[in-house]
């Protein structure tokens, strides 16, 4: 019988991320603009699988909602968390203008007392979605825009995060822990197209166009509070073969409980991490990594209103979020 965790990470304030391997190089795949492929949105889109979004879909997730729950998909976020190097996060709170005792009666009319946080942080740790600007191959990303033309040290010039709007979509969880008879699948494990195929039958999944697709592999509970190195030095996930079938589907976008989406170290004859390419740069798919499934993995809800409103910051290229599940 599985137990849910509840994620605390205050425990991990002094763990520190490290290299989780040797990557190779990408070495094949879209290289020049003569073999890349317009998006079936226009060649000026910059929303991808977020145009899915519709009043239709909006208000037939709506009705998953029967008994009223509602859990949050974005775990806890913690100074000193273990992230994918370099990425980080460092917190201050601080009192303005009340430094030795100051009084603020002059300031306020009365003795206020307030405090503010200033953060310096990676916006591609812990809950995270990607954008369509964040992976590509030989400096091209989403619908042929070429690095040089979008990127810039300021913020993305195109694809940019405050561009997309709420995502708001049926949501299904695939459960490949249960699929696979243990609590967590083991770092390096691989999800095949078989495994997906074989876990959806199992537990009477459907993947609709426009969805949004989670898979609880178990990794994320089992791992980052008790052995955060292990947890960011390597993962459970999706192999090559499995990114391009579940892109198949169409979804709007494809998560995990895991801080990559993809097994780590990669399936031999794999390329590391080229379902972000699969999906974000050649689809227009969005990736969730690190969310927290084990709640609905525990209570069985392979099926919900899944609801996403991001910060929208200018160039952004990923960004800390808290989806919601309500079913």
């Amino acid at each position: 019988m599985k137990v849910f965790r509840s994620i605390s990470m205050f425990a991990m304030a002094s763990a520190v991320a490290i290299l989780p391997f040797n990557a190779p190089v990408f070495t094949s795949g879209v290289a020049h603009a003569e073999e890349c492929q317009h998006s079936k949105w226009g060649k000026d889109d910059e929303l991808g699988a977020a145009n899915y979004v519709s009043p239709e879909r909006t208000l037939a997730a709506t009705k998953l909602v029967k008994k009223g729950e509602s859990h949050p998909l974005g775990i806890v976020v913690n100074p000193g968390m273990p992230a994918f190097p370099p990425r980080s996060l460092s917190l201050q709170v601080v009192a303005p203008g009340q430094n030795n005792g100051r009084d603020t009666t002059q300031d306020f009319g009365w003795p206020a007392s307030y405090n503010d946080d200033i953060a310096q942080l990676w916006f591609g740790i812990g809950p995270q979605i990607d954008g369509l600007g964040h992976l590509g191959e030989k400096n091209y990303y989403y619908n042929c825009n070429q690095g040089k033309d979008i990127v810039h040290i300021t913020g993305l010039k195109k694809l940019g995060l405050e561009k997309v709007p709420p995502l708001i979509s049926r949501g299904v969880l695939i459960d490949m822990a249960e699929y696979k008879g243990v609590e967590a699948m083991n770092g390096g494990d691989a999800i095949t197209e078989e495994d997906v195929k074989g876990a959806m039958e199992a537990q009477g999944v459907t993947i609709n166009e426009g969805d949004v697709v989670l898979i609880h592999t178990g990794w994320t509970d089992a791992k980052l509070a008790s052995a955060p190195k292990e947890w960011v030095s390597t993962e459970p996930g999706l192999d090559n073969a499995a990114s391009v079938y579940l892109a198949s589907f169409n979804p709007m976008a494809v998560g995990s409980d895991t801080w990559g989406l993809e097994v780590v170290p990669p399936k031999k004859g794999d390329r590391v991490f080229y379902g972000h390419v699969e999906l974000l740069s050649k689809r227009g798919i969005y990736i969730l990594e690190t969310m927290n499934t084990g709640r609905l993995a525990e209570e069985n809800v392979s099926e919900f209103m899944f609801v996403l409103g991001h910060a929208r910051i200018t160039g952004t290229v990923q960004m800390i979020i808290n989806p919601v599940a309500m079913w």
